[in-house]
């Protein structure tokens, strides 16, 4: 019997293509000799993520459905040339699953799965299932989701919904937060106040932080500032912190992000599904600023789920910055000097973590392989 192959498909964002990666990882600690390949979009954050792994990938042009003539036409040539792209490679390794991380770029690999007969999983980590799994769902065998709330947008398909938590790097299971301080330089009897925008930062939450710093630098004795600015803002960011008194570091990214969240005292990010994971499982109390331009407003349910459980706050990410850095202060200078809250609130993350998601999911896809083989 030929070794066995993961195909994982899905990209364009970091919310789809960390938890493939978490579960890739897991994977091979179970089936050390098992291929896994990527098949990821054409976007620069895919590359450059997985270029950080020792993961193979490949690009597929497939883009997002429109029905303008042009764009049509442009749709259906790169989705029939991702279709035989992914057909050819995984005919050539048919003891294999095909899981689906999320985005356009998972469709024609799912396709090619369904027609060829390969088990398909979908990786759903949203509370609100993307256009292209509430697409794919009906071709799965098995969907596993971060959230019960996701469970009922899925009970047209005949897959099993599995409520498997969001798959985080391994990092996660044994964080080591001396490690980011030491890396950082961070001033060891001093709390940690991390500002996050995910992993392409935010705008918003950079002005509103750097707005808020001569009054944050009241609290400089017993406080400091990680902040993660994203790449493209990181020099313009850093500028604004020169006459800050508060001790800070200011970088466009970090990629141990267990070690950074697990040594933070408070986070202010948004709230996409694997921040929202990821703040649960290194316990740390979060004020949450979800993004607030997506239809269906799926940033603000994630959060909630954090809220519901008393383990976070929402602050609305206001469209005018003075007024949104107010909004932001009010929640923010409560929580800096109410240690008793914020460990309440680091508690209440226990409620909903799920660090062993990944190797869950992990072990599934290794059972939906191993049904299908001895079906045959």
């Amino acid at each position: 019997m030929d070794d066995k192959c993961f195909f994982f498909a899905g990209g364009g964002t970091g919310g789809h293509i960390y938890p493939a990666i978490a579960v890739a990882e897991q994977l091979l600690l179970i089936e050390p000799k098992a291929k896994i390949r990527f098949f990821c979009s054409t976007r620069d954050i895919d590359s450059r993520i997985l270029s950080n792994t020792d993961f193979k990938f490949t690009k597929l042009s497939a883009r997002g459905f429109t029905v303008r003539p042009g764009g049509f036409i442009h749709f259906c040539g790169s989705f029939r040339s991702s279709y035989k792209s992914a057909k050819k490679t995984i005919l050539e390794n048919r003891n294999s699953v095909v899981i689906g991380a999320g985005g356009f770029v998972s469709a024609p690999v799912c396709l090619a799965a369904k027609i060829h007969g390969i088990p398909i999983g979908l990786l759903n980590v949203d509370i609100l299932p993307g256009k292209a799994n509430r697409i794919l769902a009906r071709w799965a065998d098995e969907i596993f989701v971060q959230f019960e709330q996701t469970k009922k947008f899925f009970t047209r398909t005949k897959a099993v919904v599995n409520v498997a938590g969001c798959p985080l790097r391994s990092g996660f299971i044994n964080p080591q937060p001396q490690r980011a301080v030491e890396r950082l330089n961070l001033e060891k009897g001093k709390k940690i106040l991390l500002i996050t925008g995910a992993s392409s930062g935010s705008e918003n939450i950079n002005k509103a932080m750097c707005l808020l710093l001569k009054k944050l630098d009241t609290f400089k004795d017993n406080w400091q500032i990680v902040h993660l600015a994203g790449r493209n803002n990181h020099e313009r960011v850093q500028n604004n912190y020169k006459e800050a008194a508060i001790s800070h570091k200011v970088i466009g990214y970090y990629d141990d992000m267990a070690d950074l969240l697990t040594a933070a005292d408070l986070v202010i990010g948004r709230s996409g599904a694997v921040s929202v994971a990821e703040f649960a499982a290194a316990a740390v109390p979060s004020i949450c600023m979800p993004y607030p331009y997506h239809k269906d407003r799926h940033q603000y349910l994630n959060a909630g789920v954090l809220v519901d459980a008393g383990a976070a706050i929402i602050v609305d990410d206001l469209h005018d910055d003075n007024q949104r850095a107010q909004s932001l202060w009010q929640v923010l200078e409560e929580l800096i000097k109410d240690q008793a809250k914020r460990r309440q609130m680091a508690q209440s993350c226990e409620k909903i973590a799920k660090p062993q998601a990944a190797s869950a999911i992990a072990q599934k896809l290794i059972g939906l392989l191993d049904n299908k083989r001895h079906t045959q």
